[in-house]
């Protein structure tokens, strides 16, 4: 039986023993490579897009890409094999940073960076310069095979690095999640990870081990493939993020002190673009230099914060919105995107104002409770003609909404269009009943309530969660909050409430492994079963791998149960990782 446990959780953190895996066991496991692939039988793919091969990606087709492979393909049911294994080492390094030139403190870099190096499936992209944008074109990569040799230099702490977004199909062991998917990786020790590249598009690696990815563990991840849009160039990785003048653990203390007292966690010091900002006069300003007008430029955006939601938006530019984290979406226009923590888009801009110099913006949302302590984040893009492209811009934003709500389902409409099956959540929410004393319930083998009630999560880290499903044991300790999910190939629908006597009712980035999920709908207050089901969207739903749970309100996702294995479904908030708690 191929069975999927899915883990409810908002954390993981402890040292234990590395697990060598053989390398003819990178990829599958033990058991080898499957001899078919699982297809997403119940997502009813009626796109009427078809994959073109007598066409060549560039500028002007963008949405093609090579031998009847391009944007109209379904990547879920099959993806290019290249024939190409590339092969990576990075490093985990304690060291000290001040990106912004303000209180310089430990932090940890990979490879000497921070951000840690963009990991291209196809090359290690060299450290991106402040002052330069990234080529047009990479290595056409989508199939490679990426094999990662990671080494955990950190002296007192062990270690794991989760692919953030990456199906990992069948290879539920390489995705570096800690108490679940493997031991974490002890002082000095190293592991090989290894991932397929059956998705494109823009991602990050980050540490799973306690909150370490808010002292610099992360890094870009971007897949060469197929686009639903066309642009000129592609400038690379953006990557905005909240810091700390304090450590990730001295901050995760004085969140948990601050919520045992109802109160929201401290603020962050300020905002980090592409691993800089100003503070006072010191720092510096990230700049992209060399637009050409008339061009048409993507920039693909990463929000790596520890606690920050973010609206992001380029003064005088609108972003053309192609993808929600690893989804192609029909182009979207807005003049801004509100991005919460893990998420990704990629958007395309066009150089069409005045040669000149202009700001990007990186604003935390005190309504979604961000906090900091410094105004909105900059960072600067100058014309190749402006006057004088090292001049500070005096270009101003537009009104921008400071609301929490994420762009609607009929915003981020998937590019591949799937209908998702709802007919055994009908015949079943109909006796749905909530009991928010619980941490989880279920009706039928489809419908699962899972109510954010801050409890505890106890792991045995020397025996993660995936060695209970390799050994066929079902005897899961309760502390482990497991949900089995026995069925294959079925839908499984999901209810996430924060109960409304919450102390702290805030908005959780709900950020599910092995899977995209479908966007349902979400609202506030309390889900009810008599009514909400009337808003759910069933016709071609946003996908995608993380989405923002209301404070106090509710979330209802559904994804198949095609990808067995143990996978993490938690929230994104670093302090929620680090304060061993669970919805």
């Amino acid at each position: 039986m191929r069975s999927t446990v899915i883990a409810c959780l908002l954390t993981c953190a402890s040292t234990a023993l590395a697990e060598t895996i053989p390398p003819d066991q990178y990829l599958w496991g033990a058991g080898g490579r499957p001899t078919t692939i699982v297809k997403r039988q119940t997502a009813t793919s009626t796109s009427v897009k078809v994959a073109d091969s007598a066409c060549t990606h560039g500028p002007s087709t963008r949405a093609c890409w090579s031998d009847g492979y391009s944007a109209a393909t379904d990547f879920d049911e099959k993806w290019p094999s290249t024939g190409k294994t590339v092969t990576y080492n990075l490093e985990l390094q304690e060291s000290t940073c001040n990106p912004d030139g303000g209180d310089e403190r430990p932090c940890l870099k990979i490879n000497g960076q921070f951000p840690g190096p963009t990991i291209y499936a196809g090359k290690l992209a060299p450290r991106s310069s402040l002052y330069n944008w990234y080529s047009a074109d990479h290595h056409k990569d989508w199939g490679d095979i990426v094999l990662i040799n990671f080494k955990n230099s950190v002296r007192d702490n062990g270690t794991g690095i989760h692919w953030h977004g990456m199906r990992q199909l069948t290879s539920c062991a390489q995705d570096g999640v800690g108490g679940i998917t493997e031991c974490p990786l002890a002082p000095g020790d190293t592991k090989t990870y290894s991932l397929i590249a059956t998705q494109f598009g823009t991602s990050w690696y980050h540490s799973h081990f306690s909150a370490q990815y808010g002292d610099g563990a992360f890094g870009a991840i971007v897949i060469n493939g197929p686009a639903s849009s066309n642009y000129d160039y592609d400038l690379g990785p953006y990557i905005v993020g909240d810091w700390y003048y304090k450590t990730s653990w001295q901050m995760g203390l004085l969140a948990h002190s601050s919520l045992q007292s109802g109160g929201p966690p401290p603020p962050a010091d300020t905002i980090i673009i592409n691993g800089t900002n100003i503070n006072g006069d010191k720092g510096a300003y990230a700049r992209t230099f060399g637009l050409i007008k008339g061009k048409k430029y993507r920039l693909r955006i990463i929000n790596t914060s520890a606690d920050n939601t973010l609206r992001v938006s380029l003064d005088n530019h609108k972003f053309t919105v192609i993808t929600s984290d690893l989804v192609p979406v029909k182009p979207w226009v807005t003049d801004s995107l509100l991005i919460t923590i893990g998420q990704r888009y990629d958007v395309i801009f066009t150089a069409n104002q005045d040669a000149g110099t202009y700001w990007f913006r990186a604003s935390s949302i005190a309504s979604c409770a961000s906090l900091q302590s410094k105004p909105d984040a900059l960072s600067i893009f100058a014309y190749q003609d402006a006057p004088d492209p090292n001049a500070l811009p005096v270009s101003t934003s537009v009104t921008l909404p400071t609301d929490c709500n994420e762009p609607a389902n009929s915003n981020l409409v998937p590019w591949v269009k799937n209908t998702v099956d709802q007919t055994a959540f009908m015949n079943q929410v109909k006796n749905l009943t909530f009991d928010l004393t619980r941490t989880v319930t279920t009706n039928g083998e489809n419908i699962v309530m899972w109510s954010v009630n801050l409890t505890a999560i106890d792991i045995n880290w020397d025996v993660p969660t995936l060695q209970y499903v390799a050994d066929k044991n079902t005897d899961y300790p309760a502390t482990y909050n497991l949900i089995e999910l026995p069925t294959p190939d079925i839908w499984t629908y999901w209810i996430i409430q924060e109960p409304p006597n919450t102390p702290v009712p805030i908005p959780h980035p709900i950020h599910l492994h092995g899977h995209d999920f479908y966007v349902l709908g979400r609202g506030n207050g309390q889900f009810d079963p008599a009514t909400s089901p009337a808003g759910l969207t069933w016709e071609n739903p946003t996908r995608r791998d993380v989405a923002l749970l209301p404070g106090g309100g509710w979330l209802a996702i559904a994804f198949p149960t095609d990808n067995p294995g143990a996978w993490l479904l938690h929230c994104h908030i670093a302090w929620h990782l680090e304060d061993v708690v669970v919805p």
